[in-house]
């Protein structure tokens, strides 16, 4: 018997000076980045929530505490042992579905770079990830660019109940 398990996810990070913008592991030139214990990479951040939630394992917070050790991390590497974790446990992706919210850059040229990053990662195709920008038209702390977040849908494929 083949399950379904749907997880959403959230994240968001302040922009700062002095910090690189890492979004879907896509490295964007802009004058400010995001502050966080790792990398702040909201999308990846948002993805491995998402996927966790799905499966019941918990949440980011719980799988990555804020240790000595995870300063400045590749998201990509959390990314990479949430994924292994929830794929031990029988699932695999059905589809994965992105919004990243920022006023500011321009995010349009890099999503397929993104998608390209978060197929490698979650060993799919790209045409089961969608990625997606929009900004929040000037309105609060993100439309006034002190920040970007990201929320993610997705749906996990198991076999048993």
């Amino acid at each position: 018997m083949t399950t379904y398990r749907i997880g959403s996810g959230y994240d968001v990070h302040a922009l700062v000076e002095g910090r690189l913008l890492i979004l879907g592991g896509v490295t964007i030139p802009y004058e400010r980045g995001l502050l966080g214990h790792s990398d702040a990479d909201v999308l990846y951040h948002a993805v491995a929530d998402c996927l966790l939630g799905a499966s019941a394992l918990g949440d980011m917070g719980t799988f990555f505490p804020d240790e000595p050790e995870l300063a400045g991390i590749d998201s990509a590497l959390l990314l990479q042992r949430v994924v292994k974790r929830v794929w031990a446990e029988g699932y695999t992706l059905g589809n994965l579905d992105c919004t990243i919210i920022a006023e500011k850059p321009r995010l349009g040229s890099h999503i397929p770079g993104m998608r390209a990053n978060l197929a490698r990662l979650l060993e799919a195709e790209e045409s089961q990830i969608s990625v997606k920008a929009t900004t929040c038209d000037g309105l609060g702390a993100l439309g006034r660019s002190e920040g970007i977040s990201a929320r993610t849908t997705v749906l996990l494929v198991g076999k048993g109940g």
